[in-house]
């Protein structure tokens, strides 16, 4: 069975960086794409990112150019790099296998000075 476990979160000041990290555990986890989403409160869930298992990348409209996805899949583990992080883009951070109802437990991303 797969498994999403997401880490890295946490206090950021405005034009700070982090990076998450979405390890997968499970058969074939190099295989498969995974998604990073986010939801702020009081707000829908929204797609961030996504990287497939060829390592094809995709940005969406909140990664405004300030985010990139990555995999190791030595590590099993997908990275989000945030950079430029802004008040806004505070907001629990989940990865999700693609295509599936697979997902973390969600990491807190608080920007705030």
């Amino acid at each position: 069975q797969v498994q999403l476990v997401e880490s890295g979160g946490g206090l950021v000041q405005p034009g700070g960086s982090l990076r998450l990290s979405c390890t997968v555990s499970g058969s074939g986890t190099s295989r498969f794409g995974v998604a990073w989403y986010r939801q702020a409160p009081g707000k829908q869930r929204e797609l961030v990112a996504a990287i497939t298992g060829s390592g094809y990348t995709n940005y969406y409209e909140s990664a405004e150019g300030r985010f990139a996805i990555s995999r190791d899949n030595a590590k099993s583990t997908v990275y989000l790099q945030m950079n430029g992080l802004k008040p806004e883009d505070t907001a629990v951070y989940s990865c999700n296998k693609l295509g599936t109802s697979v997902w973390g437990q969600g990491t807190q991303v608080t920007v705030s000075s």
